[in-house]
This record gives structure tokens, sequence and C-alpha cells, in this order.
């Protein structure tokens, strides 16, 4: 089955489920922006528990944006200030070093729109990965897709996901697991078991 889905910023574990298990990826571009979702957001394990990462965009809810029109609003040194949260979340896990650096151009490269920075995190994500998918976009709004497998909501944050396996976290001892964060958290965990963690999950 195919999959359609919201390209995010870092993908949390969902959504990286639903697209291992899919023949092909289907990119939503096409949709309205809304706030208070994973598409400028994604969440990792942080020394005091979960932490979110987000993106600042210019997006105002008046006037109605479609996701690929929205910007970054690349006044504040956000990038630095993610990357600086990630090495003090993860730099004692087992494959952060090992990572680290495929990663880095999404710390160093000027994006203006948040759709362009998802789309390019994917293909860093799926080369750090060693994965390869089948992608596509869409090429207009279907509110009920025709043969493909509507995972649209995973972009939502209030969209519960209680049912994936544990693994060793950094900060497991002190604030016990937390499902479903950012891939970075799984990936700098597992390192190469990744994909074999991915794959038996059901959502």
């Amino acid at each position: 089955m195919d999959c359609l889905i919201h390209p995010t910023y870092f993908p949390n574990i969902a959504h990286f489920v639903a697209m291992v298990n899919s023949n092909s990826v289907c990119f939503e571009v096409c949709d309205n922006y809304q706030k208070q979702s994973f598409r400028n957001r994604t969440e990792i394990y942080g020394a005091n528990g979960k932490l979110a990462l987000t993106v600042p965009v210019s997006y105002t809810q008046k006037n109605r944006q479609l996701y690929k029109d929205v910007k970054i609003a690349n006044d504040d040194n956000w990038q630095q200030l993610h990357l600086k949260s990630l090495q003090s979340a993860y730099s004692m896990s087992p494959f952060f070093e090992f990572y680290i650096d495929d990663l880095m151009p999404l710390f160093e490269k000027r994006f203006d729109y948040i759709l362009d920075l998802n789309l390019y995190c994917f293909e860093v994500l799926l080369r750090s990965l060693q994965m390869d998918l089948v992608t596509s976009k869409t090429k207009s709004f279907e509110k009920e897709p025709d043969g493909k497998m509507d995972f649209r909501p995973l972009v939502m944050r209030n969209h519960k996901v209680d049912n994936l396996e544990t693994y060793t976290q950094v900060f497991t001892e002190k604030h016990g697991f937390i499902p479903n964060l950012s891939i970075l958290d799984l990936l700098f965990n597992e390192g190469p078991n990744t994909e074999l963690y991915l794959k038996p999950q059901k959502l």
C-alpha cells in the first residue's frame, strides 16, 4: 500500500513507521498550513524530559496560507539553538558522533521555506539511515485520497501513538520511556538497528 503523509521537521517515529512499511510515500504539499503541528516542530529527550524544538515561521491565521508558501523567520538564530539542544541531549548516546556530521548541513544551510527545509531534512535522514524509499508529491489537495493510506493525521500534535515498543533512551532511568519522539532519538540511541526497530511496529 502507498501512504500519504506530511513532510515534517525531523519526523517522529510514527511517521517513519508508516513510511518504511509502505510501497511508496506521497508527500502532501498542497494543503493549508496549520499551527500546533509537527510541520515546524520536533520533540527530543532532554535531561529534563520531553523537549520541543520549533522552527519559527512567518504565518498569520487571518489569511490562509498554503504549507508550501510559509516562510521561516530566520531573524532568530534557531538553527544553532537546535544544534546545541541536540548536543546537550544526545552527546552521551551511543551513535551521536557517528551521525551528527551527516546532519550538519541542516544547521548550516539557510532555508527560506519550511516545506523546503522538511523535504531536505527527509533526504538527509534517508542517507543517514541508508534507506531507499520511493517518494512523490501531491499535485492537488484531496480530502479523501484514492488508493493511499492516509497518514496525514500524524502531523497533529494531539494525535496519540501509544503502542510503539520501548528501546533504551539516554535518560530512561531519570524519566522513563518517552514514545514517538523525533526519529533522531531512535537514530542516536539505536544507530544501524533503527530500520530493524521500525519494520515490525504497528500504528
